[in-house]
């Protein structure tokens, strides 16, 4: 089971940081990375469109000063996340600013578009693709992904109902190339877990929320410390697309989490939903079932150490 090329020699731990609506920024990012670990961003996340190329510019400049400071223990590489539906209208000024920076790794969500991958494979970057089940996991490398993300059911934002066991199962009989385990993860004993199960990287989102370096509220990053599993909402009234949330926000915006309407798919958005307005990812908190092992607001590199301490620990706890 392959990590890709580009991250072999450069993780402390097999983890990539899932890229988070609005809270991912070029600070967390060269955080994660210079930690040991895939930071990512979404694309959409630096506005105006022109911001994008500021990002990609300061991420890239530090980075690289970093790896000549640092030749013995580099970075591990980045990736920006790329929503490809016909909603996102930034999408191929986006994917151009990737190509001229040359990012290492895209991430691919809500689509699988041919021309998109073969972009990114023009200057040699790699194609992860979002999937949900097994059919999309076919439509995807058929059309061109690399690697395959598995979101799994708890996984926090946009996620899938499977059980990652069945999910990884189903997947790892066909496809040999890289898969990273997204759904609860927020353990160094839930990366080696994933790759029991055959994934080759854990995908982890949520628990960066609550580090110093992300763009949340400071309400946000304490609700994931003082909440747990049970307090997470699967709907798609805020998107269009089923996805899990905090409860505590979902009732803050004066909705019912027990008695939720259903949303239009064909309406998908990225911003609203509701009657109020409540706006999903800034009012509406989205949020995994992996957060009862957030116990504390700290950096990204602490964190990465709290994972990576715990990934060995189990380890050897079970002699492997």
């Amino acid at each position: 089971m392959p990590v890709p090329a580009c991250m072999q020699g450069r993780l402390t731990i097999p983890v990539v940081g899932a890229p988070l609506f609005i809270i991912s920024n070029p600070d967390l990012v060269i955080a994660q990375c210079k930690a040991g670990v895939v930071g990512s961003f979404p694309a959409l996340n630096a506005r105006p469109a022109e911001v994008l190329d500021e990002w990609l510019t300061r991420i890239n400049e530090e980075l690289d000063a970093y790896n000549q400071a640092n030749p013995d223990k580099p970075a591990a590489p980045y990736a920006v996340n790329q929503i490809v539906h016909n909603s996102n209208d930034r999408l191929m000024h986006d994917v151009e600013m990737c190509v001229k920076h040359k990012v290492p790794i895209v991430i691919t969500s809500l689509g699988a578009r041919p021309e998109v991958f073969e972009a990114i494979h023009s200057y040699g970057g790699i194609c992860l693709h979002d999937v949900i089940n097994n059919m999309f996991a076919h439509k995807a490398i058929e059309k061109g992904a690399d690697g395959l993300i598995c979101v799994a059911s708890g996984a926090g934002g946009h996620a899938g109902t499977l059980s990652p066991l069945a999910f990884i199962s189903e997947v790892r009989e066909w496809f040999d190339g890289p898969i990273l385990l997204s759904g609860a993860i927020a353990t160094g004993g839930g990366v080696l877990a994933a790759q029991a199960m055959g994934a080759d990287l854990a995908y982890i989102g949520s628990a960066f929320i609550a580090t110093d370096e992300a763009n949340a509220d400071g309400a946000y990053k304490q609700a994931l410390v003082e909440h747990a599993a049970s307090d997470i909402v699967y709907t798609n009234l805020f998107t269009g697309v089923h996805g899990n949330y905090l409860r505590p926000s979902i009732e803050a915006a004066g909705l019912d989490p027990d008695n939720l309407p259903e949303s239009d798919p064909s309406k998908m958005s990225f911003g609203s939903g509701g009657s109020n307005k409540s706006k999903a990812w800034k009012d509406i908190w989205g949020c995994g079932q992996g957060i009862g092992a957030v116990k504390e607001i700290t950096s990204a590199a602490a964190l990465v150490n709290r994972l990576e301490s715990e990934y060995l620990e189990t380890k050897k706890r079970l002699s492997i």
